[in-house]
This record gives C-alpha cells, sequence and structure tokens, in this order.
C-alpha cells in the first residue's frame, strides 16, 4: 500500500513538472499573460500610445490658441471629425473644451499613471526584492485589462453623436451633470462614458495596489531586509497605499454622477439650478429633487486628485534616485532620509486637497489650515530634492542617455515645486488659479518632470527586458531637443499667467486688453531689440512662440519611437546581464528575464547602494554578491537576517 501512494504522488509530481514546463499558446502567453514582465510590457506599450494620443489633443489645442482665425493644418485635421470644425476649417469653442477635458484625462489616468505604476512598477518591483511573480498574478492581469477597458471607453466616447466629455477634465458638477443634458439618449453620450470609464480605471488602480502591497510586504527574499530595499521599493510602496486610499471617494463620486446623470439623483444638484436647454430639453429649471451639494464632489475629487500628484512625482523620484547612483559611481547620499521622507510626503498628501478649492470661498480658518499643511508638505519633497542633488558632488559622473535625462529632472521638478509655493496662500491663488500660471506649475511637475524621470526609467531598463541596448545618437535626438522645447512651451505660461491670461481661452486671449498685455523693457537692452515692437511683446505674441516648441517636441519624439521598436529586435545586444554595472537584485537575473524571474535563488546581502567601497576590487558591490568570508560588512548571514525580519 504504501509503495503505491509513494507511485501515485510521484506521478502527481510529474503531471505537475510536465504542466508547468508546456508551452504556453500565445494568446495566454502575451495577451491574457498573469506574468508581471508581460503585464509590464502592456502597460507600458499601452500607456506610450495613450501619451501620444493626449499630445495630439495638445497640439491641436495649441494651434487654436496660437492661430484660433487660421484654418487647422490638414495633418491635424486629418485625425478629427470634419462636423467638429467651423465652416472655416477652424477650431470652435466647443471642440477645444472636448479636447481640453480628454487631453487632462488621458494623459493622467491612461497615460502617467499606468506607464509609472503599472509599468515600471509591475516589471522592476518583483525583479528588485527577488520575487518570483507579484502576489496576485491575476488580480495582475484583470488590473491591466481594467485599465484597458477603461481606455477603450475613454476612446470610444469620441465616436458618439454627442462627442467625447467636454467640461473639464475635473468633472465639476453640476456642469458636469447637465452637460450633453440634450442629447436623446443620455447612457449614449460622452460625459456618461466618461464617468464608466473612470469606474473602470480606478478599479483598476485599486487591484493594483492591494496586490503591490501584498507583494512588497510579503515576497522579499532572504536577506532583503526594509532598509535593504531599494528605494524605488519604498517609492511604489507609497504609492501603492496612496491609490488604495485615495481612489475610492472618486470612484463613489463617479458612481454618483452617474446616478445624477441617469437616475434622477440629486446628490450634486442643488435645488433650484437653471438649465438653459435645447433639443428636447427645455430651458428652465430642472426637474430634479434637488437639495445637492456641488462642493461635496469637488471635495470627493480633490481628496483623490492631490494624492494623485504624488502618485505621478513618486515613481519618476525612484527612477531618479535608481539612475544617480549607479551613474555618479557612489551612494545615494541620505538614503534613510529620502525612506522617511517619501513615508511622510505620503502622509501629508492627504491633507492638503483643498488648497485647490480656495476659490469656492472657504472660511480663514480652514484656508489657514490647508496653507499651512501645504507649506509643510514641500519640506519632505526638498528632502527629496537634496539628497539626489548632494548625491552628485564629488561623483565620478558617467553622462549617459539615462543619466541626462535623470539629471534635467531635477531642476524640472524644482521648478514646478518651487512655483508651487505661492499657490499654497489664498490671496494669490485666487488672483492665479484661472491663470496660465497653474498650468505652467502642473506641467512642470508632470512634464519636464515625471515625463523626463520615466524616458529615464525606459532607457535604464531597456537592456533587462530585451537583452538589447537603446541607440545612443538617437538618444541624444530625442533628448536634447525635447528638454529645450519643454521650456519653450511652459516657461512663458509663467509671464503670461501673472498677466492674468486666463487658461481656458480657446482663442488665445485674442480680445484681451493690449495695454495691460505687455511686458516693457528698457530702450537698447537685450529683450528690446530682440521682440519686434522695440520695448515692449505683447502676451499674445507668446502663443505663437509656445506652440512652435510644441512641433519642436513632436518632431523630437520621432528619434525616440524609432530607437525604441528598432532596438528591441535590431540593437546592440548587451554585453552581460548588468550592463550598467549595477548593485540591486533585477541585475542578477538573466536579461528577459524567465518564468520566475530567477536561475539562483536570489539572496540580499547588503544594502542597494555600495558603489565605490573600499577594499572592493571594483567600484560596485552588488547585493546579490556574497563576500568572502561569508559575514557581510559585519553583518548576519542573509538566511539569519531574513528569519529575523520576520521572513
Amino acid at each position: 500500500m504504501g509503495a503505491e501512494v509513494s507511485t501515485a504522488e510521484t506521478e502527481e509530481v510529474h503531471a505537475h513538472d510536465d504542466d508547468h514546463h508546456h508551452e504556453l499558446p500565445f494568446w495566454k502567453k502575451y495577451v491574457f499573460s498573469t506574468d508581471h514582465k508581460i503585464i509590464g510590457y502592456q502597460y507600458a506599450i499601452t500607456a506610450l500610445i495613450f501619451l501620444f494620443v493626449g499630445f495630439y489633443l495638445m497640439m491641436v489645442m495649441r494651434w487654436s490658441i496660437a492661430h484660433p482665425d487660421k484654418e487647422l493644418p490638414g495633418i491635424l485635421a486629418a485625425f478629427l471629425n470634419k462636423s467638429w470644425l467651423n465652416d472655416q476649417g477652424m477650431v470652435t469653442g466647443d471642440l477645444y473644451n472636448m479636447f481640453g477635458a480628454m487631453h487632462g484625462t488621458i494623459m493622467v489616468f491612461l497615460g502617467i499613471v499606468p506607464l509609472a505604476f503599472g509599468a515600471f512598477g509591475n516589471f522592476v518591483t518583483p525583479l528588485q526584492i527577488g520575487a518570483p511573480d507579484m502576489a496576485f498574478p491575476r488580480l495582475n492581469m484583470a488590473s491591466y485589462w481594467f485599465y484597458f477597458l477603461g481606455g477603450v471607453v475613454m476612446l470610444a466616447s469620441f465616436m458618439l453623436p454627442s462627442g467625447a466629455a467636454e467640461a473639464g477634465w475635473t468633472m465639476y458638477s453640476p456642469l458636469a451633470t447637465t452637460a450633453q443634458l440634450d442629447e436623446p439618449n443620455l447612457w449614449w453620450t460622452g460625459q456618461t462614458f466618461w464617468l464608466f470609464g473612470m469606474v473602470f480605471l480606478i478599479s483598476s488602480s485599486l487591484l493594483g495596489a492591494v496586490n503591490f502591497i501584498t507583494t512588497i510586504i510579503n515576497l522579499r527574499c532572504r536577506g532583503m531586509t526594509w532598509m535593504r530595499m531599494p528605494f524605488f521599493v519604498w517609492a511604489m510602496l507609497v504609492t501603492g497605499f496612496l491609490l488604495l486610499l485615495a481612489f475610492p471617494p472618486l470612484e463613489v463620486a463617479a458612481i454618483m454622477q452617474i446616478m445624477d446623470r441617469l437616475a434622477g439623483a440629486s446628490f450634486f444638484i442643488p435645488t433650484g439650478l437653471n438649465f438653459s436647454g435645447a433639443g428636447s430639453v427645455d430651458a428652465g429649471l430642472l426637474d430634479v429633487a434637488g437639495g445637492g451639494s456641488p462642493l461635496l464632489y469637488q471635495h470627493l475629487f480633490w481628496f483623490l486628485a492631490h494624492p494623485e500628484v504624488y502618485v505621478l512625482i513618486l515613481p519618476a523620484i525612484a527612477i531618479v534616485g535608481e539612475i544617480l547612483p549607479n551613474n555618479i559611481r557612489r551612494p545615494v547620499w541620505g538614503y534613510k532620509s529620502m525612506v522617511y521622507a517619501v513615508m511622510v510626503l505620503g502622509f501629508l498628501a492627504f491633507i492638503v486637497w483643498a488648497h485647490h478649492m480656495y476659490i469656492t470661498g472657504m472660511g480663514n480658518v480652514v484656508s489657514t489650515f490647508f496653507q499651512a499643511t501645504t507649506v509643510i508638505i514641500s519640506i519632505p519633497s526638498v528632502i527629496l530634492l537634496t539628497c539626489l542633488f548632494i548625491s552628485l558632488w564629488g561623483g565620478s559622473i558617467r553622462f549617459t542617455v539615462p543619466m541626462l535625462w535623470a539629471l534635467a529632472f531635477l531642476p524640472m521638478f524644482g521648478i514646478g515645486g518651487l512655483t508651487g509655493l505661492p499657490l499654497a496662500f489664498n490671496l494669490i491663488d485666487l488672483h492665479l488659479h484661472d491663470t496660465y500660471y497653474v498650468i505652467a506649475h502642473f506641467h512642470y511637475v508632470v512634464a519636464p518632470g515625471t515625463i523626463f524621470g520615466l524616458f529615464a526609467g525606459i532607457y535604464y531598463w531597456f537592456p533587462k527586458a530585451t537583452g538589447r541596448m537603446m541607440n545612443n545618437t538617437l538618444g541624444h535626438l530625442h533628448f536634447w531637443p525635447s528638454l529645450i522645447a519643454m521650456n519653450g512651451i511652459f516657461m512663458p505660461m509663467f509671464v503670461q499667467g501673472m498677466a492674468g491670461f486666463h487658461r481656458r481661452w480657446y482663442d488665445g486671449g485674442a480680445n484681451y486688453d493690449e495695454i495691460t498685455s505687455r511686458i516693457i523693457f528698457d530702450e537698447g537692452s537685450f529683450f528690446a531689440n530682440l521682440f519686434k515692437d522695440g520695448q515692449a511683446i505683447e502676451m499674445i505674441d507668446l502663443n505663437v512662440f509656445m506652440t512652435f516648441f510644441v512641433w519642436v517636441l513632436c518632431i523630437a519624439q520621432f528619434p525616440f519611437i524609432f530607437n525604441f521598436f528598432y532596438s528591441i529586435f535590431k540593437g546592440r545586444k548587451a554585453d552581460s546581464d548588468n550592463p550598467w554595472r549595477a548593485t540591486t537584485l533585477e541585475w542578477s537575473a538573466p536579461n528577459k528575464p524567465p518564468h520566475g524571474n530567477f536561475v539562483t535563488e536570489p539572496v540580499a546581502y547588503r544594502g542597494p547602494y555600495e558603489y565605490s567601497v573600499k577594499g572592493h576590487a571594483t567600484d560596485y558591490t552588488p547585493q546579490f554578491e556574497r563576500g568572502d568570508d561569508g559575514v557581510i560588512l559585519g553583518e548576519e548571514d542573509p538566511p539569519a537576517a531574513a528569519q529575523n525580519d520576520g521572513h
């Protein structure tokens, strides 16, 4: 009997092994995959496509701002429904509103967050902690497909008779609730599709957040104690908590707004709301119960949207925090300070949301609280930047392509952060709130800020993902024009904003008072001679200047697109599994890591950034390299250390 049981068990084991090694069909391996690396690729490709869609919408808007009296060029108009343009082929206010709402939505929720958290987080995090996969692989797959479905719903809204949503990416009620109310079928409108799309996207983020938190806490390899985790992993952990706690309020708000639109509820519709109807809806008071609070929606939205800013920026800071020590060949300065700062940043992110709502007329006591917390939250941000800047001091800097993007990130994010400080004070914010100053501030954080960090990460981890290197020359052709163009686009917006230029003029302020829209320069100065009027420049002229650099930025992305896809198949093969001579654990895995990631069991013997350690034969000491005497830097043997840490 015992022999029979043993034989049965052996057959079961062999059957399991056969199933494990059985080659999966293409659709299950690459489409409905549960492998964290494939899901990371899916997030990356999908998010990059959405980023270019959002960029196209911005190009149409910038043309309208710079040339409101000119026909939209054929290269831009080719992708549009011609009924959206006026009889002369020019952009209308309705089209501008639609593209403005969808540009913000696509760039933030379908582009940057999925690329930063979904793509980099999925690919890098398990490798850096020595995990074979995410804690919940099928949940991971579901997270991507919820995101994909949300993106499809958002894009499909452009095909509807009503067009896409047009009430701004914030979708303030009651404007958003009553928008497109004259359509015969409210289910079949862009506003409604936007709300359903957001429900899918937020559900995706919640599934991903649970997965990341569980993975980082429970699946660290032997020796990977908390303070041996790379800073990137810490940032992903904090970002996961931000998503988990901040996104549910907006999902609830979206569902409540759906009920207001489709079921006659009045969560956000006040009593006595007057509607200028059209078509099948008569003008006059809306026939609803009323009693709702439009300000409630703003609170729910911004309780998400300010933590969302740190969801955007923390992965980029984390990527830069990995690339800098590798390219200065010395440890990152103040590692523990950065870890504590990012945790404090995550906490404070939840108590500053209402500084977006000063214009609603909040009382002095409440506004004072949010002014104070907004100023305080700048402290951990400054700590992070300071640590990265000080790390450069005395380093042997290698100006690789990833390093160029990482270095450019630092001053760009610094400009975005510093220009946000005046907006912390309600007296100043009341004047600047609806001007281009806010656009410039926010975009310096997320465009030449976050996106530069994401480009750095693409160039840095590309050889680990593909086994090939991206072309350096094309990388430089991508970087330098992008750096110049980003500043050419957004820096003049600070000037326009302080001159009072409204950020929602589709004609770029064509009727703005010329007397108050000039900067006067000293006679004979460089700037006086530079501009056409000798001593003055009109604010509206800056629209053309900025739009020129939008085209430069567009052209600068073509070297990247070609480089990315060409290098996947034809790029120079990486000379090893660790081509950057890096120290973190992911570089111990083979390039194009197999299922399970590692050939041998990964063990973390030391901290993540041990570069230029005295007495070592090389200028880097990887986490996965065991010391000659078996004792690492005077610490315990890794298995014992892991046991002490609860593993």
